[in-house]
């Protein structure tokens, strides 16, 4: 979301947003078990850690406010709904982490996500200076504008992301492009749809904090197997604008939040992704939840369908208007 603040962060800040863009899914390569990622016997579960044991006075308030706010558990607790894991998936919220790690990761193999204290400070950190800078988007809610609320929801992103690694790493699920761009996707997948705008809407204006304080370009930053972070911003804002572009077009197309010009790709952008997220998934459905997940992937599909064929009728004068 564009600040209305400017560029005025602490030096602190803007190193914690750079660590923030370039590293939310960085890899560690200390793999755990030698079993195959794909091997197991579907009874696996998420859960949710707090090692408070090796967590520093200094980034308790941060942990304090994710816990409060459930954000992690509930995410867990949709995957455990629904998918049948082939192995338990432990996420850490702990100090002890292994070396190099400073923001959110998920392991090789899919069994283990850190989240680090101090990447949650960090997260608040840049939540609350958008709290003071940025002008409120008149589709997020007055009472939610603030640093704990706008960490909480965009954490639950982030958190999205890392879910998205674990479940194509331990299920082994296809890409067809970078996987951090499929990441990217459960999370918009995961949270327009148990969740709303709230999470996306967050994520984004955390993102643009970030990508202000990037400045340029840098080679290391357009080499990145992230796309660049102002790109993940509006790719945010367009799945969440597809899903339902007769409420979202008015609050964020037309005040200026995405670009008119990326707008009309949108709907069939969000069709594409659910139909996708809900296909891959499909196979792995829980037994209690087949038949609404089921019905969710027709749904979808329909949706992809007549999606693909309006964007069909319109396309040339999309193209004659860019």
């Amino acid at each position: 979301m564009p600040s209305s603040g400017g560029r005025r962060a602490a030096a602190r800040a803007a190193a914690a947003g750079a660590l923030l863009a370039v590293g939310l899914a960085v890899v560690s390569w200390t793999a755990g078990g030698g079993e195959s990622a794909g091997e197991g016997d579907g009874e696996g579960k998420v859960t949710v850690v707090y090692e408070d044991g090796a967590i520093k006075p200094q980034d308790r308030r941060a942990v304090d406010v994710i816990r409060k706010s459930r954000v992690l558990e509930r995410t867990a607790d949709w995957v455990n709904r629904s998918v049948a894991l082939p192995h338990d998936l432990v996420v850490k919220v702990t100090g002890n982490v292994p070396p190099g790690v400073t923001d959110a990761v998920t392991q090789p193999d899919g069994r283990t996500i850190y989240v680090p204290p101090r990447f949650l400070t960090q997260v608040h950190g840049i939540a609350d200076e958008v709290a003071r800078t940025v002008k409120r988007p008149a589709l997020f809610p007055e009472d939610e504008f603030n640093a704990d609320d706008l960490a909480a929801l965009s954490t639950r992103f982030i958190f999205g992301h890392e879910l998205g690694h674990a479940l194509q790493r331990q299920l082994q699920l296809p890409n067809l492009g970078l996987e951090e761009d499929a990441a990217d996707g459960f999370a918009s997948f995961h949270t327009v749809n148990e969740a709303g705008p709230g999470p996306s809407l967050a994520a984004a204006m955390v993102f643009d904090a970030i990508a202000r304080k990037e400045g340029k370009l840098t080679l290391e930053g357009l080499s990145s197997d992230h796309p660049v972070t102002q790109q993940r911003v509006f790719n945010f804002l367009c799945y969440l604008d597809g899903s339902d572009p007769k409420n979202f077009d008015g609050p964020l197309v037309d005040a200026g939040y995405l670009p008119k010009s990326r707008a009309p790709l949108c709907p069939q952008s969000w069709a594409m992704l659910d139909h996708g997220w809900w296909t891959q998934l499909k196979p792995h459905f829980r037994e209690a939840f087949k038949a609404q997940g089921g019905k969710s992937q027709e749904e979808a599909r329909a949706r992809l369908i007549a999606e693909t064929k309006a964007l069909a009728e319109k396309l040339d004068e999309i193209r004659s208007g860019q």
